[in-house]
């Protein structure tokens, strides 16, 4: 089998902005047979397992030190049998995938580089061949946030032998994605690789996303294309604008090299009911205003991010699932092209992008605090001189655009013989256009 690359950014829910290291079959159901009702028919249709799932002794808002992770004999991580029934008797996530698939969703699971310290203690011994575990662990090379692991020494072919072991039980389990942390801060090359050959190796083609992105280059663009399908360019994002802000740039930097080829990924929408059982905060629909939850997710869109939900979406208001389903905002997404900022000045951002069928849309935001109306030349906007028509995506209705023929508007940048449209802009909102 190959990695499996994707045409369009991976759209789905996650697990960790609700529910961090604990949740459980039915909270993962829940949600799976709310995205099958509500969000497929829009495009989202992976569901995500967060981290620890196989720490029966997992706690909210953080990790316990020396979590005792179920492995089986070949020191291969299990599900804990009491948060998911189905995996008992040796099952892992075989059963659970089967119920997603019969929804028409994909399952994914976040996995950590490394083995886990109880594999390495216990000395199991890595399957297909005459090397256990403490052979291949390196003790030099370890996450700095989490207490679980161990890194691997890649210069024994039995480190690769351990990976090509995990991701063949996950293949079996029915699994289509994996969310691979630790990866990108350090820059681990050679754990990128290895997962990665473990991923083609497998017999089920599977998704691969690498985690977190913390100062991540794009001078490594070469190397993430070859060897993932998404990846992370940012630390955790959380539901503060100015955690939002910072994307801005971020997200300008890699969009331009958005595409089949790889998907880079502005980190999870912290959007709905978060914080249940979650690392930060108590449970809450999220801090962000709702014009801030429109900017968050029309810069996604713009930049072509994956989208992964993180709020508990049986439980969110419907006025957010609402910024889910907008499929004329989903098609900026799925099908445009030259998608870019135009200018960041003045507590202004413009991106434009263009679409397969002679459109074009601009996405205008305030990142100010304060609320603004102001003239914007279409041209400025990347939609063209005198446009026939100019609509707002996220409502549906037309713009007026005016013909200014004198020298009212100079002072703001508009010319005479110009075609304008003025745009009220809510603090840190947003106005996304097609022409």
């Amino acid at each position: 089998m190959t990695l499996r690359k994707t045409p369009t950014p991976p759209m789905g829910w996650n697990s960790w902005d609700c529910y961090g290291t604990t949740v459980t079959e039915d909270e993962v159901l829940a949600n799976a047979a709310f995205m099958a009702e509500h969000l497929l028919p829009h495009g989202w249709d992976t569901v995500v397992i967060d981290i620890d799932w196989a720490d029966p002794t997992a706690r909210a808002h953080g990790y316990n030190e020396s979590a005792p992770l179920l492995i089986d004999e070949y020191g291969r991580l299990q599900p804990d049998p009491v948060r998911f029934p189905s995996s008992a008797g040796g099952a892992g996530f075989g059963p659970l995938a089967e119920r997603l698939h019969g929804l028409g969703l994909k399952l994914g699971v976040h996995v950590m580089r490394g083995i886990p310290r109880v594999a390495v203690r216990a000395d199991t011994p890595v399957l297909g061949t005459s090397t256990t575990a403490a052979a291949i662990a390196d003790p030099a090379n370890v996450c700095e946030w989490n207490p679980h692991y161990l890194g691997l020494d890649h210069s024994d072919p039995a480190a690769q032998a351990y990976y090509d072991s995990c991701v063949a039980q996950y293949a079996q389990w029915g699994l289509d994605f994996l969310k691979a942390d630790d990866m990108l801060w350090p820059y681990q090359a050679a754990e990128i690789e290895a997962y990665s050959r473990a991923v083609q190796g497998a017999d089920r083609e599977i998704a691969l996303s690498l985690s977190p992105g913390r100062d991540l280059s794009a001078a490594h663009l070469d190397h993430l294309r070859e060897h993932a399908t998404m990846w992370r360019v940012c630390d955790d994002v959380w539901d503060q604008w100015d955690h939002i802000e910072p994307s801005f740039a971020r997200l300008a930097r890699w969009a331009p090299f958005a595409g089949p080829a790889g998907w880079p990924d502005g980190d999870m929408l912290p959007l709905g009911r978060i914080g249940i059982r979650a690392e930060r905060g108590e449970p809450r629909e999220g801090a962000l205003t709702l014009p801030e939850r429109r900017s968050l997710v029309t810069l996604w869109v713009m930049a072509r991010s994956p989208l992964m939900i993180g709020g508990d979406l049986p439980t969110t208001a419907p006025e957010t699932i609402a910024l889910f389903t907008n499929d004329d905002v989903l098609r900026v997404l799925g099908t445009s092209h030259g998608n870019r900022e135009l200018l960041r000045e003045r507590g202004l951002v413009i991106w434009a992008a263009e679409g397969r069928e002679g459109e074009r849309w601009a996405a205008v935001f305030n990142v100010s605090d304060e609320a603004r109306t102001e003239p914007f030349d279409t041209r400025s906007l990347g939609l063209g001189t005198a446009p026939a028509e100019v609509v707002d995506v996220w409502s549906g209705a037309p713009m007026i655009v005016e013909a200014v023929h004198e020298q009212s508007d100079a002072a703001r940048g508009v010319a005479p013989g110009s075609s304008v449209v003025r745009l009220a802009l809510e603090p840190h909102g947003c106005v996304l256009l097609r022409a």
